[in-house]
């Protein structure tokens, strides 16, 4: 059983930054696959970034690539997502997941747990 927890969540203006983490309870958290959730009010959970388990690869949404930068620290058993030039319609709950199948799918059904979510609400 893996237990996620995420912080870091907040109101900020557009153009502002934010840096989410997610802390895993798994002493095999270095095995795992880990990607960033988000979901907007009304809308389905999309996906935001992967990461692979020593964190070479790593995939971005086209809606984040290049604003969004996604890393671990295996040591500390944590998932970062770096988020900067952030815009209104990045408002949604956000959730990390982890998984041991393949980080190269990216869907919500691929991954096994899941965090409870924190929020991020950007202002214009």
């Amino acid at each position: 059983q893996v237990q996620l927890v995420e912080s870091g969540g907040g109101l900020v203006q557009a153009g502002g930054s934010l840096r989410l983490s997610c802390a895993a309870s798994a002493r095999t958290f270095s095995s795992d696959r880990m990607g960033w959730f988000r979901q907007a009010p009304g809308k389905e959970r999309e996906f935001v970034a992967a990461i692979s388990t020593i964190g070479v690869s790593t995939y971005y949404a086209d809606s984040v690539e290049g604003r969004f930068t996604i890393s671990r620290d295996n040591a500390q058993n944590t998932v970062y997502l770096q988020m900067n030039s952030l815009k209104p319609e990045d408002t949604a709950v956000y959730y990390c997941a982890a998984k041991r199948g393949s980080v190269r799918q990216f869907g919500p059904s691929t991954y096994d747990y899941w965090g409870q979510g924190t929020q991020v609400t950007v202002s214009s």
